[in-house]
């Protein structure tokens, strides 16, 4: 059976790809920093996935538990050395693993900012870098980049790191059009999950209309890989964000950056 690596998979979209790529028939290699919930994870997975047969149900997927944290060279590079292995070829990578800072680039510390750096940037990278190779050389595979609409707005070190991984995303989809390969750049607005709280973000002023599902969003996501899709955005409503972002002109697309940044920093 094909076999799918997701990173970040032990709560929001990683976990949500993690059961839709399972249902889907995949076995699974799990990646995340915490080795318990990643371990709980799989024991859910195993549990309640089943595989189609001739009409009846077969054993659950496999599910392979590997922790490591994606800003460390060494423990990245053993996730590299399992998406390059050919003897246990590797169909779908989903770089989900992301975080941001709170604080901001002025009054973070330089490590905040480096750690934001390896783990959106330099980890999708060296991840798609390791696994492309041998998709090509078998006509076959997917890479689901974990972007954000934040990317389209020049707000923050967050947003300017998802500019990157949807750049990234479209030129890796260009040099490979025509290998069999497809890239999706898949960017969710607001989705409840725990990266806010994680980061130490104030969400309590955010319209609950404006939230999004992460089983909803990673079904658009592998909607993107069967329909041949590059930029997926969730929702009409961030749809229509980003293609009104997508064309101001710069100037008023930073004026729209400074008004949103006043607005959060007024006390309420």
């Amino acid at each position: 059976m094909p076999t799918a690596l997701v990173t970040g998979a032990t709560a929001g979209i990683g976990a949500a790809f993690a059961r839709l790529l399972a249902r889907e028939g995949y076995d699974l290699v799990l990646v995340a920093r915490d080795a318990e919930r990643l371990e709980g994870v799989a024991t859910e997975l195993r549990a309640s996935s089943t595989r189609p047969s001739e009409g009846t149900l077969s054993d659950g997927v496999s599910v392979e538990v590997l922790a490591a944290d994606l800003t460390d060279d060494g423990q990245r590079q053993r996730v590299e050395q399992r998406l390059a292995d050919s003897s246990r070829p590797i169909e779908v990578l989903v770089n989900n693993a992301g975080i941001s800072t709170p604080r901001g680039f002025v009054r973070g510390s330089v490590e905040d900012e480096e750690r934001l750096l390896r783990l959106n940037v330099l980890a999708p990278m060296r991840l798609a870098k390791a696994v492309v190779p041998g998709m090509v050389e078998r006509s076959r595979g997917a890479v689901i980049n974990v972007s954000s609409v934040a990317g389209f707005l020049p707000y923050s070190m967050y947003s300017a790191s998802k500019a990157w991984v949807t750049s990234f995303s479209e030129a890796l989809a260009v040099e490979l059009d025509g290998t069999g390969v497809r890239v999706v750049a898949l960017c969710p607005g607001m989705v409840r999950t725990e990266f806010h709280e994680r980061a130490g973000m104030d969400v309590s002023n955010i319209p609950g209309w404006s939230w999004l599902d992460s089983d909803a969003v990673a079904a658009a996501g592998w909607r993107g890989v069967t329909t041949g899709r590059v930029l997926v955005v969730p929702s009409p409503l961030y749809r229509a964000l980003v293609t009104v972002l997508r064309h101001l002109p710069p100037r008023l697309s930073l004026r729209v950056a400074r008004s949103t940044r006043q607005r959060r920093r007024r006390p309420r």
